[in-house]
């Protein structure tokens, strides 16, 4: 076969994608000592020049770990983050410029500190691996608090000036790096997890791929608001398909909203920290294992955590009117809506002692917000997304599959046309390549989706126009396209349309 310029461009895409290139280390810094501690719940394992995280299993089974342990090896060297660093934005009150540093940036051994209270399990200064510009001496402890594990930050203000603190985040490296594993092996090692990014009410929840027992919840150790969670692109470890990357619990991100953030509409309104001098600060976060995704929010109110549920969802049609569900230890002081105006809230008759009801209806399109504070002064925020009235949603979306994603040009390689075919609404534009071969090629999940979604509209709201165009689609793409229609594999399904099959 010929390789005309178009079908060279595949198959580079084809190969490229298909390589699987770990960053590697220049030079192994963690070292192979390590601490080994027992808690009722967790098996922890700390590299001993770090005093990060090697491994984290629960008690209750123990051949499985939270951690990528199995790449610590290749995770080594200074730049990859582990669980148990810290990175900070900070500058003196008159200055303009922020500093920033990062454990992770100098793999040095830490000053290890004598634990002052049998409850710490290890302690130590972290200030020798940070810049000598920075105005700050920290502190990091790993503690077990009854049953559970807890990690903490003290910060001190050891300077003769005030000093802000403009970011503030704890990267949350659990084993979601699925990197060259088959699927039995990614069923059987890796995690998934998931923010709610709610300020002193949020948290992390952690599962595992088969669905197993235990489920790890991280939560705020004291005033440790979850107001952002960033992704960590400086670490090396390689994106993909089967690695989406790390990211950090950002206590206070003013820093980013100021510079890389900025024109982005938060989720939470970015903060800072000042302190005075000699002023200290400590954060924390505490590690809860619960049995099963089910039960996540009874371990939650179990550990005494606020708790919201918004029935149906957090995504309120105009014409909706919602449930939201608040069980907290303390009594509800004050709810504030942000934008003003764009929820309407009013408190229900009780339903029972543990949950309070409440009626949500939006009344502005766009993004809006609850500000629940509690008697303790405890915050919490729920997001919420406003759109248009159901029935317009409905209409919307059909118009717009069979218009601006409606793919009827010229396509003598892959014969995708016409069609729904997959649309960037970042670039505006359709997707035609891309190097996931099911995103623009009509089938499998990825490019699937759109064509899917405009045919079961009309069974909700059949427009004539858009029927006429799905028809055309079926009997021209669908049908000999991606379901064959004769031959061997007759009526068997393509996984994808983007490659080329000679005649």
């Amino acid at each position: 076969m010929k390789l005309t310029k178009n079908r060279t461009y595949l198959l580079c895409a084809i190969l490229l994608s298909g390589l699987n290139i770990q960053a590697q280390p220049s030079k192994p810094t963690l070292g192979n000592e390590m601490l080994d501690f027992k808690t009722p719940t967790f098996n922890l394992q700390l590299v001993k020049s770090s005093q990060t995280v090697s491994e984290l299993r629960p008690t209750t089974v123990p051949d499985f770990d939270f951690t990528p342990h199995d790449r610590i090896e290749k995770r080594s060297a200074e730049g990859f983050y582990h669980l148990g660093d810290l990175n900070l934005r900070v500058r003196k009150i008159s200055a303009d410029k922020w500093i920033n540093c990062s454990t992770a940036a100098n793999r040095a051994p830490v000053v290890a500190l004598s634990p002052k209270n049998d409850n710490v399990l290890v302690e130590a200064n972290l200030t020798s691996i940070l810049p000598d510009s920075l105005p700050l001496q920290v502190i990091r402890k790993w503690k077990k608090e009854g049953d559970q594990l807890v990690l903490s930050f003290e910060l001190t203000n050891n300077s003769n000036a005030p000093v802000e603190i403009g970011a503030l985040g704890i990267p949350m490296i659990f084993n979601n790096d699925m990197n060259g594993k088959d699927l039995d092996q990614a069923h059987a090692q890796n995690v998934f997890y998931d923010p709610y990014i709610g300020m002193d009410a949020g948290y992390l929840q952690v599962v595992r791929l088969s669905g197993d027992s235990p489920v790890l919840l991280v939560v705020p150790e004291g005033k440790t608001p979850f107001e952002a969670y960033r992704p960590l692109l400086d670490d090396p470890t390689r994106r993909g398909i089967t690695f989406e990357g790390f990211h950090e619990w950002m206590v206070h991100s003013k820093a980013y909203a100021d510079q890389e953030w900025k024109g982005v509409e938060e989720w939470n309104a970015p903060t800072s920290k000042q302190l005075q001098p000699g002023e200290k600060y400590t954060i924390g976060l505490r590690f809860i294992l619960t049995d099963k995704v089910e039960n996540i929010e009874k371990a939650l109110i179990a550990n005494k955590r606020p708790v919201a549920v918004g029935i149906p969802g957090y995504v309120l049609p105009q014409d909706v009117k919602a449930k939201l569900f608040l069980s907290s230890p303390e009594q509800v002081s004050s709810i504030k809506t942000e934008p003003e105006g764009a929820l309407e809230i009013n408190k229900q008759k009780p339903t029972n002692d543990k949950w309070t009801a409440y009626e949500v209806q939006g009344k502005t399109w766009g993004r809006a917000r609850l500000i629940i504070t509690y008697a303790d002064g405890v915050q919490q925020s729920i997001n919420y997304k406003i759109i248009k009235p159901e029935k317009q949603v409905v209409a919307d979306n059909g118009h717009f599959l069979t218009t601006k994603q409606w793919f009827d040009q010229p396509d003598t390689l892959f014969h995708r046309s016409p069609s729904v075919i997959t649309y960037d609404y970042e670039k505006q534009q359709q997707v035609t390549q891309d190097p996931r071969a099911w995103i623009c090629g009509l089938s499998d999940e990825g490019g699937a989706g759109s064509w899917l979604n405009a045919i079961m509209k009309q069974l909700v709201e059949p427009n004539p126009q858009e029927i006429k165009k799905m028809e055309s689609f079926v009997n021209q793409t669908l049908w000999g396209g991606i379901q064959y229609n004769k031959g061997a594999h007759k009526y068997g399904v393509r996984k994808s349309m983007f490659y080329y099959e000679p005649d």
